[in-house]
């Protein structure tokens, strides 16, 4: 018999009373909430949640990842709080379209997933409980398309997607307490005689500008009114031939873009960002990556930047000095087993993590070294289902 912890056992007693109670005498009935005291008294009273709760009123845990399976059309769901990819009880939880995006909201209540059935665009709302299990509080139909990436604003109001349209940037309103998003005016946009690949958006930390990476069409740059939902024409920052910017990171302070760029001039692309959004491109840009940068994301202190590099099966290392410089961090590149397109920091702080839709393993964690800073040292990895599943989004907690 394995060594199951007592949350395994409360969860799986848990389980049985709920599915068991349909039927039971008054007598059983009288058993089973004796045995609810119990389970309080012995520590299970987290377990004892509201399912279509968003966490209010509470502390929801803030330490989980989420992964989208386009293949599989699942969703899979780790805690990652003890350093451990530790599947959250009834993971992987089955969608109803292949998934294209994911994102969690900035208080670690909601999870969005976007995806397409039948050519139709559905973007469904799931809450997220203490233990990190979800459950679905709405799928909402949105046309033709869907997003290819979305984010949040830092005030959790608006939802923001980039279509897979190449030519529309959507945005939605948020219900704080049913996630159904109602439809904002959103902004168009045309890149005359340039072929628009959507790749990723990101919002700025303080909410007033959304970047858009479309390909090898350069990048977009919307200014952004938070309060008002306002977006207003973009400005473009071009490319030379045979480059593509396909992922961004802003940094914690607002005052750095990241790109993560493929093609003959590719690898880590830096910008500085003024009060206007005029982006200016640091010395030395780019900084050297692997083969065909994909995925690239920032600490929470802004210290260290990390590019994901699909080609070589590698993840790229920065160490950001105060003139926003940029370094390869001890070890770099760092070894991902398999091709990784997606990237994202846990809310602790301690660890990276990285999916894989080039095949087995799907999903990779990494922990920064406590005595070398930046460094990456591999301690899991696992398949996020039955393969192959197809990761195509990665969102975690803040």
């Amino acid at each position: 018999m394995g060594d199951y912890s007592g949350t395994y056992i409360c969860r799986l007693i848990m389980n049985r009373i709920s599915t068991g109670i349909k039927g039971l005498r008054a007598k059983q009935l009288t058993v089973l909430a004796a045995l609810g005291v119990l389970l309080l008294g012995a520590g299970c009273g987290d377990f004892f949640v509201y399912p279509g709760s968003t966490g209010s009123g509470s502390t929801p845990g803030s330490d989980y990842v989420f992964v989208a399976n386009q293949t599989a059309k699942t969703l899979a769901a780790y805690s990652v709080a003890s350093g451990a990819l530790s599947p959250i009880y009834g993971s992987p939880y089955s969608l109803s379209f292949a998934p294209t995006a994911s994102v969690v909201n900035p208080a670690n209540t909601m999870l969005f997933v976007a995806g397409v059935d039948g050519g139709a665009g559905h973007i469904a709302s799931y809450s997220i409980s203490s233990t990190g299990a979800l459950t679905l509080l709405n799928t909402n139909n949105i046309g033709l398309a869907a997003p290819i990436s979305m984010d949040v604003s830092p005030d959790g109001k608006w939802l923001i997607g980039l279509d897979g349209n190449g030519i529309t940037l959507d945005e939605y309103q948020i219900n704080a307490t049913t996630g159904a998003l109602t439809l904002g005016n959103g902004q168009s946009y045309l890149i005359p005689k340039s072929v628009v690949v959507p790749r990723a958006i990101k919002i700025s930390p303080g909410g007033n500008f959304i970047f858009a990476a479309i390909g090898t069409a350069g990048d977009l740059i919307f200014p952004f009114d938070t309060g008002t939902g306002a977006i207003s024409n973009p400005a473009q920052l071009s490319l030379p031939p045979n480059v593509s910017d396909n992922a961004l990171a802003v940094s914690p302070s607002g005052n750095t873009l990241y790109i993560a760029r493929s093609g003959s001039n590719g690898g880590l692309a830096a910008y500085s960002i003024s009060s206007t959004g005029v982006l200016q491109s640091l010395t030395t840009n780019p900084y050297p990556a692997g083969s065909q940068p994909l995925a690239v994301v920032v600490t929470g202190d802004g210290n260290n930047v990390y590019v994901a590099n699909q080609g070589d099966g590698t993840i790229s290392g920065y160490t950001i000095a105060s003139n926003s410089a940029a370094t390869p961090t001890s070890g770099s590149p760092y070894s991902n087993a398999s091709g990784p397109s997606g990237l994202a920091i846990d809310s602790s702080g301690k660890y990276l993590l990285s999916i894989s839709n080039a095949g087995s393993p799907d999903l990779t964690l990494f922990a920064f070294d406590t005595a070398i800073p930046g460094k990456l040292n591999l301690i899991a990895s696992t398949s996020t289902g039955t393969d192959p599943t197809g990761p195509i989004s990665i969102a975690a907690t803040h």
